[in-house]
C-alpha cells in the first residue's frame, strides 16, 4: 500500500508511525485508518519490539476532520456512532493489545480523537508546548475514541469532568503532573528524550513488556484474587522465554543483560 495520509519507517525492531497531515494538523480522515492498519500489519510481520506514534509538522492530531461529514441522513437517522465503531474503535483496541511497548511523542497540541490517540499508547511524551484539549463539548458531542475511558482511569472524575464539560486547554506540564502522561520535556529536548526511550525499550525483554501491559491494564476490571491468577499465569509464561534466563545469567555475572525480545 502507498501512503498518502501517513509516513512509515521500521529499523532493528522500531517502528514509527508518524501521521502526515500538517496542513489540517493531522486530523483524522477516513483514509488514514487502513493507512495505519497497515503499516501495523507491516510492523507485527517483523520482529517488532516498539512502536512510536507521532504527528508532522506543528501538531500531534486535532481530531477528527470536521470538513469531512460525520454521517449523513436526516437528523434521525445520523449515526456518528457507526462511524467510531467502523474506524477509531478498532485503531485504539489494537494499540492497547498490541505485546510490545507504544510510544506517543505530543509534539503540539493534541485535540478530540487525538487526545485519545496519544493516550492509547502506553507512555505518552510530551514537549512542553504541546496542549491536550478535548473540544467535543464546543461541538455538542462527547469525548469519544477512549478519552472517557483514559481520563477517568488516570486523572479521576472531577478533573475529567472539568476537561470535559469546559473544553479547556491542558498544558503539558500539567497533564504530567496530573498523572495523565508519563512526561513532559523541554521542546528542543522532546526528540533526543523519545529515542533515549525508544532505545532502553527496544534492547528490553519483549515478551516481559508486553505481558506487564497485559497485567496492569486488566488489573481495573478484576479482584485481587483474579490478578492474582492473572499474575501467575502471564509469570509462567515470562519464565519460559530465552529473555528471562538471560536476565538471571546477568544478573549473577554482574554484567548487563542482552536480550533478544524472545
Amino acid at each position: 500500500m502507498n501512503y498518502e495520509t501517513i509516513l512509515f519507517e521500521e529499523q532493528e525492531g522500531v517502528a514509527r508511525i508518524t501521521l502526515n497531515r500538517p496542513e489540517r494538523l493531522n486530523a483524522l480522515c477516513s483514509a488514514m485508518f487502513p493507512e495505519i492498519h497497515d503499516a501495523l500489519d507491516r510492523a507485527q510481520a517483523r520482529s517488532l519490539r516498539v512502536l512510536v506514534i507521532a504527528g508532522a509538522g506543528r501538531g500531534f492530531c486535532a481530531g477528527a476532520d470536521l470538513e469531512q461529514p460525520l454521517g449523513s441522513g436526516s437528523r434521525e437517522e445520523r449515526d456518528i456512532g457507526a462511524i467510531l465503531e467502523r474506524n477509531y474503535n478498532p485503531l485504539i483496541m489494537r494499540l492497547r493489545s498490541l505485546p510490545v511497548p507504544v510510544v506517543s511523542v505530543v509534539n503540539g497540541v493534541a485535540a478530540g480523537a487525538g487526545v485519545s490517540l496519544a493516550l492509547a499508547a502506553d507512555l505518552t511524551v510530551a514537549a512542553r508546548s504541546a496542549s491536550f484539549v478535548l473540544a467535543f463539548a464546543r461541538i455538542g458531542l462527547i469525548p469519544d475514541a477512549g478519552a472517557t475511558y483514559f481520563l477517568a482511569e488516570r486523572i479521576g472524575t472531577s478533573r475529567a469532568l472539568g476537561l470535559a464539560l469546559l473544553g479547556e486547554k491542558l498544558s503539558a506540564s500539567d497533564a504530567q503532573s496530573w498523572g495523565l502522561i508519563w512526561k513532559c520535556v523541554e521542546d528542543d529536548e522532546l526528540a533526543a528524550t523519545v529515542d533515549a526511550l525508544v532505545d532502553k525499550l527496544r534492547v528490553g525483554p519483549t515478551v516481559g513488556l508486553g505481558l506487564t501491559k497485559r497485567a496492569i491494564y486488566a488489573s481495573r476490571e478484576q479482584t485481587l484474587a483474579e490478578q492474582l491468577h492473572l499474575e501467575r499465569k502471564l509469570q509462567a509464561e515470562a519464565g519460559r522465554t530465552g529473555d528471562f534466563e538471560e536476565g538471571v545469567a546477568a544478573f549473577l555475572a554482574k554484567r548487563s543483560a542482552r536480550f533478544t525480545g524472545g
